[in-house]
């Protein structure tokens, strides 16, 4: 087991998570934590994680870290993968662990490991104006072979560097690249639009090895998932695994957990979307623990460790076995108004069986929503769901995200 694991970036979740396994660890953070750590008698380190120069940078955070005997970093969000990476890469002697860094924080490299090692991926180009777009879709238009008149081919752009949907735009038109793209933007990835049904896995490694591998079924990205994945997604559970291992071994993880999405086609083919090394939206691993009944948080945190044995790894997950349940789902609550005063709770939703609770929060006075959101925007809530019909509990959460609660 690991002398010390530093937690790099800020999470309660995680840090109770780790004060009930009383495993050893210490919390890198920006020093707006401080008073808190103290406060609560947290290990902490404050440190200026945006920044990188001669005073704030690896080796500097290394002499930091010695009087607690550090021997694991662990990111907690993804602008601290490269500094867990910088760290570990000292601790394991190994400059390929940063190199591996990198690459998860650059989608445009992680697309061409990918398509080098093999896995099926949509075509990509980095792009540095408009025209480069126009010129993209054209392309896609030609290999698709559209007839004039036709609808152009869709074309998703996304930032290098950044977690979820924050900055990427869908065009579905050559009109919408003058409409909605923006000089900021640039430079990117233009992506082609990749057919099938979207999911997630979160695979928990050790030794370049899959432990356990969840799977969470998106009703609608963004919105709303659920864990286990439903009956269709259990019956690909073996192909699934499958090319996640080979994922693993492309792009040469051994520790930690990933979390890369998916999108599987009518044909039983798996087209890879991108992929994270830290814990992932949308609650997920909150649902994981809910429903495998383990404690997913810790998991996350152990499997950094390349010192456990087989039997600890043993006693951090369910049985080989175990089959959950129950299925856990969440919506995650966006205002549909852009300015509301009060929150109202249908009565429906109290005398709905699956219903658990929510986290929604009525606001104090009346609130305004800027217009300029990206991706989604943070969710004002969840609302929790638990019950053993797969296709009930999909249906629950399409409804509830059509509600207004915010008005």
């Amino acid at each position: 087991m690991a002398n010390c694991f530093a937690l790099i970036g800020w999470s309660l979740p995680v840090i109770e998570s780790m004060q009930k396994i009383d495993k050893p660890f210490v919390v890198v953070s920006f020093p707006d934590f401080e008073p808190y750590a103290r406060e609560n008698n947290i290990p902490f380190v404050s440190y200026q994680l945006n920044e990188w120069s001669d005073s704030s940078n690896s080796l500097d955070l290394l002499e930091k870290l010695k009087p607690f005997n550090v021997d694991v970093a662990v990111p907690l969000f993804e602008e601290t993968v490269e500094w867990a990476g910088a760290l570990n890469s000292i601790f394991r002697d190994d400059p390929r662990v940063l190199n591996r860094a990198f690459l998860f924080r650059n989608k445009a490299m992680m697309k061409r490991k990918a398509l080098i090692g093999g896995l099926r991926v949509g075509l990509f180009e980095e792009v540095h104006n408009r025209e480069q777009v126009k010129l993209f879709m054209k392309r896609l238009n030609e290999a698709n072979l559209q007839l004039e008149g036709e609808e152009d081919s869709w074309v998703h752009l996304k930032p290098f560097a950044s977690a979820g949907t924050v900055g990427h735009r869908l065009l579905r038109s050559m009109s919408d690249i003058d409409e909605k793209v923006k000089d900021s933007d640039f430079p990117c990835l233009a992506e082609s639009h990749l057919p099938g049904r979207e999911f997630s896995c979160e695979a928990f490694i050790n030794k370049g090895k899959i432990r356990f591998l969840n799977i969470t079924e998106y009703v609608h990205l963004g919105y709303s998932n659920f864990i286990p994945e439903g009956h269709y997604l259990n019956s690909k559970r073996d192909l699934i695994h499958k090319h996640v291992q080979k994922m693993v071994d492309i792009f040469g993880i051994e520790y930690g957990m990933v979390h890369p999405e998916w999108f599987l086609t009518e044909n039983d083919e798996l087209n890879f979307g991108e992929t994270a090394c830290r814990i992932p939206g949308g609650h997920i691993l909150e649902l994981c623990s809910k429903s495998y009944e383990f404690d997913a948080l810790a998991a996350f945190v152990l499997c950094h460790d390349p010192n456990i044995t087989e039997e600890e790894l043993d006693q951090v997950f369910p049985p080989k076995d175990f089959k959950p349940k129950n299925y856990n789902g969440n919506v995650m609550i966006y205002p549909q108004k852009r300015q509301f005063s009060k929150l109202e709770i249908p009565e429906e939703l109290n005398e709905e069986p699956y219903f658990v609770d929510h986290t929604l929060v009525p606001p104090l006075s009346t609130q305004k929503i800027s217009d300029d959101r990206e991706g989604f925007g943070n969710h004002f809530g969840t609302i929790n769901f638990r019950g053993e019909d797969p296709d009930r509990m999909k249906e629950l959460l399409l409804h509830y995200e059509t509600v207004d609660f915010y008005v």
